[in-house]
């Protein structure tokens, strides 16, 4: 009986020594990460007036980047990604002072691939600006060609960029990697057939009528 109250004492006695440790610990970590929650609300706010200032959603409308809704516009995207950024480099150094090694290891990844989705933001909103923009010169130099044909046309190569976009965006994320290369190999060959084939017949008559020409001048 008494081995069982000493041991059950000592027991005790451990754990309070444990928590008597830890309580210190923990208030530490807890104000250095709500320090760095008011530091990622403050720059979070300072990003969303720059852009507002910089009228970044309206020129993205202007050059057809497309829309989401309002919590998802890219101006949120890109400023909740600094928030979590500076909440991750805060969090960091509390998870360490928990003593949660494995926690700080995972951060530590997940910290290295935040710049990772920022690139692909940009890379969407710099790529969709872009097929704006061949849609409308293709819609500008088009000369002697049918408006319809114009369109179609400025609308293929629109389309042709988003797809590019995407499977661009999705490898800088490193979804799928081996699969979104697959995918762009027969992407590009899906175009180039289409196009030959398209070419090809819309040209017959030309073909034609210079094999002809050709033909006389020999004879």
């Amino acid at each position: 009986m008494t081995d069982i109250s000493s041991a059950l004492t000592l027991s005790l006695s451990n754990a309070l020594v444990a928590v008597t440790v830890f309580i210190p610990r923990f208030f530490a970590g807890a104000i250095v990460l709500l320090i760095g929650v008011l530091i990622a609300s403050i720059l979070k706010q300072a990003v969303l007036e720059l852009f507002k200032v910089l009228k970044v959603e309206s020129l993205l409308r202007k050059y057809g980047v497309p829309e989401a809704k309002e919590e998802f516009t890219w101006t949120n995207i890109l400023a909740e990604i600094v928030r979590w950024f500076v909440i991750i480099v805060f969090l960091i150094p509390t998870v360490d002072v928990w003593g949660l090694s494995r926690v700080v290891t995972v951060l530590n990844e997940f910290l290295l691939y935040l710049p990772n989705v920022f690139i692909a933001a940009i890379i969407a909103i710099v790529g969709f600006v872009f097929a704006k923009l061949s849609h409308d010169v293709i819609l500008a130099s088009a000369k002697g060609v049918s408006s319809e044909a114009s369109a179609a046309v400025a609308t293929v190569v629109k389309i042709a960029v988003q797809v590019f976009v995407v499977l661009a965006v999705l490898s800088q994320l490193g979804v799928a990697t081996d699969l979104i290369r697959i995918l762009f190999t027969g992407f590009v060959a899906m175009m180039a057939v289409a196009g030959g084939i398209a070419f090809g017949l819309g040209g017959q008559g030309q073909a034609k009528d210079a094999l002809e020409a050709l033909r006389n001048r020999l004879k």
